[in-house]
């Protein structure tokens, strides 16, 4: 009994031995020890033994940095790697082990714009977010639901996205309301802060008669800015437009170069706010030119928890005949995310 006492203690032991942990060292000299979840958009969110929630700070206030894990690295230069981190006594520097070339790197904790762990499971790459509103009135009898579901993976060299937006508007006397938007997108990374994007984006709406439109992309951009206070992109490339409208038998279809920019600032408290703006010149439909533009503003509440305004907005200079050039939404909503 002793024997087996003794061995269930020594693999105890080997056990918690054989644990890693990640250490941040703050500004005030406070030492976080736990694993470190994902650093991103200038927030480091680290999980430890001795609270029930993930701790969330701004990686500005981090002065030191430690782990003996492998993680994916992107630095504000655009260098991507595979890459052990240690502490050094240099304040808010650290070493960085590439793991494929073995080199180490001093580096500005400042440079380092993204850090995740290339040994987490599937749902801890994934984030969620859903929100909803709602809008009923004794006046005409208006009834109005807005419900949003985002979906996002990061692996070691991509990302992907999906996204679903729907708003519904029902009154007397009126005819019903409806927009539906999704998107399906991947971005694969590449040295220097480029990447290939490619993606399925799809609309329908009543104002403009669009029963459904289906847009297929595929170019390249780049990230003309990459830190942890903002980031902003540009890409180009090709687009299939393929589009059914009301009470017409045969669907258009075009094809279309694109033009697109993506903004994103965060590091303003707890507000974030992100833009995105495409254009797409037809390059079998003469003189068309249809544009796509959207404004999200989120400000984060307590337990993952937010407030979100919206306006998303589209134009085309020659819709179906009859029906509106464009269309727009505004709209806000109440909602919960998972990261």
């Amino acid at each position: 009994m002793k024997k087996i006492i003794l061995l269930f203690f020594l693999l105890f032991f080997f056990k918690t031995s054989a644990q890693t942990s990640d250490t941040l060292v703050l500004k005030n000299n406070d030492i976080l020890v736990g694993e470190i979840k994902i650093m991103n958009k200038g927030v480091v969110q680290i999980e430890t033994d001795y609270s029930k929630d993930d701790f969330k700070l701004q990686w500005k206030h981090v002065k030191n940095i430690g782990s003996e894990r492998i993680h994916i690295i992107s630095l504000i230069n655009g260098v991507l790697m595979n890459g052990k981190i240690s502490k050094i006594n240099a304040p808010y520097k650290c070493e960085i082990t590439n793991v494929e070339t073995q080199t180490k790197s001093i580096i500005d904790l400042a440079d380092i714009v993204y850090i995740k762990p290339v040994d987490e499971s599937f749902w801890d790459r994934l984030d969620a977010s859903f929100d909803v509103g709602i809008k009923v009135t004794k006046a005409q009898n208006l009834q109005q639901l807005t419900a949003n579901v985002n979906l996002g993976y990061t692996s070691k060299r991509w990302y992907g996205t999906a996204m679903y937006k729907h708003l519904q508007s029902i009154q007397d006397d009126s005819e019903p309301i409806r927009r539906i938007d999704s998107e399906l997108s991947y971005v694969h990374l590449l040295p220097k802060d480029y990447f290939i994007p490619l993606s399925i984006t799809t609309l329908s709406n009543t104002e403009q008669d669009i029963d459904l439109r289906v847009i297929s992309k595929a170019g390249y951009g780049k990230f003309l800015i990459h830190s942890n206070k903002k980031y902003w992109g540009v890409a180009s490339g090709l687009s299939f437009n393929h589009e059914k409208f009301k009470d017409t038998s045969e669907p258009n279809k075009s094809l279309e170069l694109f033009i697109g920019t993506d903004f994103n600032l965060y590091d303003i408290g707890d507000f974030s706010i992100q833009t995105k703006a495409t254009v797409f010149p037809s390059i079998t439909e003469s003189k068309r030119v249809r544009t796509d533009f959207s404004l999200d503003t989120k400000y984060d509440l307590p337990l993952d928890f937010f407030i979100k305004l919206s306006f998303v907005y589209n134009y085309d200079n020659k819709p179906k005949p009859g029906a509106s050039k464009d269309d727009y939404v505004f709209q806000t909503t109440f909602g919960w995310k998972l990261n």
